[in-house]
C-alpha cells in the first residue's frame, strides 16, 4: 500500500461521513463498550476539560463523567449537527481551535487510521493539553482481525475503499517525537453489541457504507472476520478490539 496516495480522513469521510453518523444514531449504544474502555483510561474527575479529535458526531461526549467539560473538533461537516456542540465544525482537521492548555485530556478513538503522519496532530494535542495531562489514542492496530476485515472486506465493498495506516511501534515512536511521555499500550478486546445479527449487519452496513455486498455477505465476513458471538444476555456480540495508548503530556 502506499500511504502516500490513500485518501485522507476528510476525502473520506466528506463522501460517507453522514452513513457513519446514521449508523451512530439508529445504535447510538452498540459501541458503548469501546468509549467506556477509552474513558477508563482517561483518569477523569469532574471539573477536568476533555478534547475529542476527531470528533464525529460527538459520540464519547454522551459517556463522559458528571462533571466533565467536552470540546471537540470534527473536520467533516457531514457529521455535525445540532447534537455535537463542536466550536468548529467543517473545518480543516489542523490547527486545532483551540487554546494552548485548554484541556486536561485528549482523546483520539477510531480517527487517526486515515492519517499517515500523525506527527502534526499528536504535536498540537499536546499544545492544547495543559502540562502533566493525558492523552488516550485508541484505534486499530495493525495485523489484527480489525484490521484485515476493514482493509479487505470492507475496503472491497464500500464506496471508498480503505487503506488503514492502523497502531503499531511506530506510532509509540510517533508520539515520543511529537513531544509525549508513553505510559502504557495495550489491545484491549470487547463487543460491539446488537440486539440480533439483523441489527449487526444493518450497523455495519451504514458504518462503513458497505454498497456492494447483501447482507448474507457482510453477516458472512463479520463472523469470518472479527467474530460473532451469542452474549450471555441472548444479544449479539460482535468482536473487536483497538489498540489503546496512554500518553502524558511532561510537566516541564
Amino acid at each position: 500500500m502506499n500511504v502516500q496516495t490513500a485518501p485522507s480522513y476528510e476525502d473520506l469521510f466528506g463522501q460517507r461521513g453522514s452513513a457513519y453518523d446514521r449508523a451512530m444514531l439508529a445504535y447510538p449504544e452498540a459501541r458503548a463498550q469501546e468509549f467506556r474502555q477509552a474513558l477508563a483510561h482517561a483518569a477523569l474527575s469532574p471539573g477536568m476539560v476533555v478534547a475529542d479529535v476527531p470528533a464525529g458526531g460527538g459520540y464519547l461526549r454522551g459517556y463522559l463523567p458528571e462533571g466533565c467539560g467536552w470540546i471537540g473538533h470534527e473536520p467533516c461537516a457531514d457529521f455535525t449537527n445540532h447534537r455535537t456542540g463542536a466550536q468548529e465544525t467543517g473545518m480543516p482537521l489542523l490547527p486545532l481551535p483551540f487554546a494552548d492548555g485548554a484541556a486536561d485530556v485528549a482523546i483520539s478513538l477510531a480517527g487517526v487510521h486515515h492519517l499517515a503522519d500523525k506527527r502534526p496532530l499528536f504535536r498540537d494535542l499536546r499544545r492544547i493539553v495543559r502540562p502533566g495531562g493525558r492523552f488516550v489514542l485508541s484505534d486499530v492496530a495493525a495485523d489484527t482481525p480489525v484490521a484485515r476485515f476493514l482493509d479487505g472486506f470492507v475496503g472491497d465493498h464500500n464506496s471508498t475503499g480503505h487503506e488503514g495506516i492502523f497502531l503499531d511501534g511506530h506510532t509509540l515512536r510517533e508520539l515520543v517525537e511529537a513531544g509525549w511521555d508513553v505510559l502504557s499500550h495495550r489491545i484491549e478486546a470487547f463487543h460491539w453489541v446488537f440486539a440480533d445479527e439483523a441489527a449487526m449487519v444493518a450497523f455495519c452496513r451504514s458504518l462503513f457504507d458497505i454498497c456492494k455486498a447483501g447482507d448474507a455477505a457482510i453477516a458472512r465476513a463479520l463472523h469470518d472476520g472479527p467474530g460473532v458471538e451469542p452474549l450471555p444476555d441472548g444479544r449479539t456480540g460482535l468482536r473487536w478490539s483497538l489498540m489503546t495508548i496512554v500518553a502524558r503530556r511532561p510537566d516541564a
